[in-house]
């Protein structure tokens, strides 16, 4: 198994507009072969008193996949290059952390 956390930021006062996008394209990733999970989160509201915020334009995308070839399959899958076109301009950055199991 292929754990991934993706951080996305947005330039100032996009990050709705790319969640738009993504959750658009959610139900494409989820038909990928090998696909276990594959969703957005943001901050929590009204959390514990420790946790440390990633702020309003960042949010982070949780991913599983059975295999790195399944994780490879999906970086290339036509509908990610698209997703990528229409978020270009509206993400500031992006850290893609690709992990193992412990």
């Amino acid at each position: 198994m292929v754990h991934v956390i993706a951080v996305i930021t947005a330039r100032p006062g996009k990050r709705a507009a790319i969640l738009e996008r993504f959750r658009a394209n959610v139900p494409n990733v989820h038909k990928e072969k090998g696909c276990i999970e594959y969703g957005a989160a943001l901050d929590a509201e009204n959390a514990l008193a420790f946790q440390t915020k990633w702020g309003p334009e960042t949010f982070l995308v949780i991913e599983k996949w059975e295999s790195m070839e399944a994780l490879k399959a999906h970086a290339a899958a036509p509908h990610m290059a698209a997703y990528g076109a229409k978020t270009k301009e509206l993400i500031a950055g992006r850290v893609i952390h690709i992990l193992s199991p412990a």
